[in-house]
């Protein structure tokens, strides 16, 4: 496990359970910057979190208390080079919130996405598009431009998922294509080393992706092992008793093993 996934960079996923978001991120960003490496970091902590009931649910109690966690997010990496990926899943559950509630996310990440352009001018930024199985791409490329999509670098796909890297890069070219071009993505790599099964929630038979590289098909810009591999997807699938985001040495082991 610890050449298999232990030694591989991934991302560093912070929400509501650190008590102090500036705190945290700082430590993190000036720790990777001091061993000359690139950080990666997830926000994830919009409110409303996971509206069609699944598995990881929370975030922050209000608007007012969401742009006051993202402007210290942001803050706290300062100049510093880092990568950020921006609310996970939050474009993707527009089936299950009403316009008022769109609106209110809409403007959530907009907010967002100009505190890392204004506050953190180094951080290439990505708003998390969903992946190829869950909305259309021209929708989804609606979706992203409401969301201050241009204020940023570009977006992520496949976020926790398991498309494959070919099927991921072709729905990414087809939202860039929709935002008219011109924006960069990254992949999360970290599960899809066979694919998905049409199963989101801790899945068997899931395998380890490509480890994080620079450049990808179709013009795409990173690989990234943004889910940590290991960590439960909820209380489900394989994993029924572990909660999400909690590491299982069993999962771990199936993803190296391909079980």
């Amino acid at each position: 496990m610890q050449s298999a996934i232990a030694s591989k960079p991934m991302a560093f996923w912070v929400g509501g359970w650190f008590g102090d978001v500036s705190a945290t991120v700082s430590a993190y960003v000036a720790a990777a910057d001091s061993a000359d490496r690139l950080p990666v970091l997830v926000a994830y902590n919009i409110p409303g979190r996971d509206a069609c009931g699944g598995h990881s649910g929370g975030g922050a109690g209000s608007e007012s208390a969401y742009r006051a966690w993202i402007s210290a997010f942001a803050s706290a990496i300062g100049d510093r080079p880092a990568v950020v990926v921006i609310e996970p899943d939050s474009l993707g559950d527009f089936a299950c919130m009403d316009d008022e509630d769109i609106a209110a996310r809409n403007r959530m990440l907009t907010y967002a996405t100009e505190q890392f352009r204004d506050h953190a001018p180094n951080t290439w930024a990505y708003l998390d598009a969903g992946n190829a199985g869950w909305v259309a791409s021209g929708t989804m490329a609606q979706r992203l431009r409401n969301a201050g999509v241009g204020n940023v670098r570009g977006f992520a796909v496949n976020v926790s998922n398991y498309y494959t890297t070919a099927q991921s890069a072709a729905y990414a070219s087809d939202v860039n294509a929709a935002l008219g071009g011109g924006a960069k993505w990254v992949i999360d790599t970290s599960r899809n080393g066979k694919g998905s099964n049409g199963e989101w929630c801790n899945p068997a038979g899931r395998r380890l992706g490509t480890p994080a590289q620079v450049g990808g098909d179709r013009g795409t810009e990173l690989l990234l092992w943004v889910k940590v591999p290991g960590d439960s997807d909820g209380n489900c699938g394989i994993a029924p008793g572990t909660p999400a985001g909690t590491f299982s040495p069993e999962l771990a082991i199936r993803l190296i093993d391909g079980s």
